[in-house]
C-alpha cells in the first residue's frame, strides 16, 4: 500500500501557474438551488492566480515566506507611524546628505558600521510615506528579487544593474518625489527602509561613536554580528510581521493580477513558483502596471476605500482556521501502521472523518443527506456555506471597493472555495463509506478502506501543495532550546569560496564570505541559493554555520 501511495503522489504534484481570477460577482438569488455552481469535482484551472495573490498577501511584511520565495510580486503603498526609532550605520559622523539605507532593527545596521562605529538613530516625526517591495528585495541576487524595483525604477528589468545600489535608490526617490514618497522598504536579512531624506520628516535622538565590534585583538568574528542579525530578522518571521510598517491593501498592485500583466501568464505556465519572476512582461504591461500604481499613490491616504476592510485580519482568519487542521489530516493519512488489517483502516479513516466533520461543523446543515451512494453531489449545499462564509456580505459591498480590493475578495473567494471543495467532497466520501459518526449512513457491502485512504491522501496533498503555505515549511524535528530555525537567506548561502559579482554596493559584500563559514564540508551553496530549507542552527556560541 505504501509503494501504491507514494506512485499516486508521484503523479499528482500541482504546479503553481497561472491565468486570470474568474470576476467576483454578487451571490444569485438562486444560489440555494444552482447546485451547478458549486460542484464538488471541478478542479482549480491550473493557470489560476487567486491563491498567489491570497499566499503573497497573507505573506507581507513576513521573513519567513519572502525569504522562501525572493521574487516578490506585490507593491504596497504603506507608513511608518510617528515615534518610530530607525537605525543607521556608517564609518563617520556625518549625517547623510543623500538618500540612504535604515533599518528597522539595531542589530541590522551596526552590521555596516565596520571599525570606525558610528550608529545614528532617528525617529520618525510624522508619518512617513514608503512604498514596500515584497519578496527579498534588497537581495543583490541575480534570478528575480529586484524586479519590480528595476520596472518602478527605470520602466525595464536591468540584470547588469543587479549591484548599482547607489543608482537604484537616487532614481526611485526621483520617482517618488510626485507622489511625496519618503521612502522605499525592502527586506534582506532583515527589514530596510531606503530613506531618501534625512532632513525631513525624522530627526536625530542620537549619534554615538560606539565600541567597534570589528575592532581590536580579540573582536568577535563576523559570524556573531551575522548571527544576531539573522536573529533579528527572525522576529518579524511570520503574522503579524514587522509591524512599524503599516500596510494599505486597499491599494496592493500585484504583478499576479493579470488584468495588468497579462503577458507574464505564458512565461510562468509550467514552472515552479520560486521560478516566477517579472522578466519578459511586456512593454504595454509595464506601461498598464505603472498607470496603476501612478492612480493608487494618487489616491487619498486616509480613507482611499469607503468600506474599510481588514483584508489582513480576514486572509489570517482562514489561514488560522485551516493550516493546522490540514496539517493534522495529512499527518493521520501518512502515519504508517505495523499491520494493515481492518480494523488499523477503519480507525485511521474514521480519525480522519472526525477531523473532517470538524472543519465543516459550522456548515453542514441539517438538509444535507445523502438520497443515494452513488454521487455526493448533495453535499454541494455544505460545499457552499463553506465557502462563502467569510465573504458573502464583503462581496455584496463591492460597489464601493478599489480594484485592489476586488482582486483580494477573488482571491479569498478563490482559495477558500477549493479548501471547502476538497474537505467536502473528503467528508462526502467519508459519509457514504459509513465512517461519520454524526450523519450515519448505511455504508455499501464492500468498501474499499486501502483505496479510499489512498485517494483522501492525494487530495490533502495536493490541495496543501496547491495553497503552499509557508506556515507548513519548518524545522522537523523542531529546534532545541539553544538553537531556532533559519531559512538560509542572502548572502549567506554555505560555500564560502563563492564570491558576489563586482560592482557597487557595501564593502561587506564585495569580500569573502566570513572564514567562521569556511567549512570544506559545508558546500551546499547550490541548494541553499536555489531552494532554501529549513535547519536548525545554534543561537548560542559557537555559532553554526549559516
Amino acid at each position: 500500500m505504501r509503494l501504491c501511495l507514494q506512485a499516486l503522489l508521484a503523479t499528482c504534484v500541482a504546479h503553481a501557474i497561472q491565468i486570470p481570477l474568474r470576476p467576483s460577482l454578487e451571490l444569485p438569488d438562486s444560489l440555494n438551488s444552482d447546485h451547478k455552481a458549486w460542484d464538488l469535482n471541478k478542479i482549480p484551472d491550473p493557470d489560476s492566480t487567486g491563491h498567489l495573490i491570497f499566499d503573497t498577501a497573507a505573506s507581507l511584511l513576513q521573513h519567513w515566506p519572502n525569504t522562501r520565495y525572493r521574487n516578490g510580486h506585490n507593491i504596497v503603498p504603506g507608513l511608518v507611524p510617528t515615534g518610530t526609532l530607525l537605525y543607521h550605520g556608517r564609518r563617520d559622523n556625518n549625517i547623510p546628505s543623500v538618500p540612504e539605507w535604515v533599518a528597522t532593527d539595531p542589530e541590522h545596521s551596526i552590521l555596516f558600521c565596520r571599525e570606525e562605529c558610528w550608529h545614528l538613530t532617528l525617529v520618525t516625526t510624522r508619518p512617513l510615506k514608503v512604498l514596500y517591495f515584497d519578496g527579498s528585495s534588497a537581495a543583490k541576487m541575480e534570478g528575480g528579487p529586484m524586479d519590480s524595483q528595476d520596472i518602478v525604477a527605470w520602466g525595464e528589468i536591468k540584470p547588469d544593474w543587479t549591484f548599482n545600489e547607489r543608482r537604484r535608490i537616487e532614481d526611485l526617490c526621483e520617482w517618488g518625489k510626485k507622489f511625496n514618497l519618503d521612502g522605499f522598504v525592502r527586506m534582506e536579512m532583515d527589514f530596510e527602509i531606503m530613506l531618501c531624506d534625512f532632513s525631513v520628516g525624522v530627526e536625530v535622538t542620537s549619534f554615538l561613536n560606539l565600541t567597534s565590534k570589528m575592532a581590536g585583538k580579540d573582536r568577535p568574528r563576523l559570524d556573531t554580528l551575522s548571527a544576531e542579525v539573522i536573529i533579528a530578522g527572525s522576529w518579524h518571521n511570520f503574522y503579524p510581521g514587522e509591524t512599524r510598517i503599516v500596510l494599505d491593501l486597499s491599494r496592493l498592485v500585484s504583478f499576479y493580477d493579470t488584468s495588468l500583466s497579462p503577458s507574464l501568464v505564458h512565461k510562468r505556465r509550467g514552472q515552479e513558483r520560486r521560478q516566477h519572476r517579472l522578466e519578459g512582461m511586456a512593454g504595454s504591461d509595464i506601461r498598464s502596471t505603472m498607470q496603476r500604481l501612478a492612480n493608487v499613490l494618487g489616491e487619498s491616504q486616509a480613507s482611499p476605500s469607503t468600506n474599510q476592510i481588514d483584508w489582513a485580519t480576514l486572509i489570517k482568519i482562514i489561514v488560522t482556521r485551516f493550516s493546522d487542521r490540514l496539517d493534522l489530516v495529512r499527518y493521520v493519512l501518512n502515519a504508517t501502521d505495523s499491520q494493515t488489517e481492518d480494523r488499523k483502516l477503519i480507525d485511521r479513516a474514521k480519525e480522519v472523518q472526525r477531523h473532517l466533520s470538524t472543519m465543516l461543523g459550522p456548515y453542514t446543515l441539517a438538509s444535507a443527506t445523502p438520497p443515494n451512494a452513488s454521487d455526493v453531489s448533495w453535499a454541494s449545499p455544505v460545499y457552499r456555506e463553506c465557502s462563502v462564509a467569510h465573504t458573502s456580505y464583503i462581496a455584496r459591498q463591492q460597489h464601493g471597493f478599489t480594484h485592489s480590493e476586488r482582486l483580494l475578495l477573488g482571491a479569498v473567494e478563490d482559495t477558500s472555495g477549493e479548501i471547502c471543495r476538497v474537505i467536502t467532497k473528503m467528508w462526502a466520501e467519508g459519509v457514504l463509506a459509513g465512517l461519520d459518526g454524526q450523519l450515519e449512513y448505511p455504508p455499501p457491502d464492500t468498501v474499499d478502506l486501502s483505496a479510499l485512504l489512498v485517494e483522501w491522501t492525494v487530495s490533502v496533498n495536493t490541495l496543501m501543495e496547491w495553497l503552499d503555505w509557508s506556515v507548513w515549511v519548518r524545522c522537523n524535528p523542531a529546534c532545541s532550546f539553544e538553537e531556532f530555525c533559519y531559512l538560509p537567506t542572502w548572502p549567506f548561502f554555505g560555500n564560502p569560496r563563492r564570491r558576489r559579482p563586482p560592482g557597487p554596493g557595501p564593502e561587506l559584500y564585495q569580500s569573502e564570505r566570513p572564514t567562521a563559514y569556511a567549512d570544506e564540508e559545508h558546500s551546499n551553496f547550490e541548494e541553499d541559493w536555489e531552494i532554501p530549507k529549513p535547519k536548525c542552527v545554534r543561537r548560542l556560541e559557537p555559532y553554526s554555520p549559516l
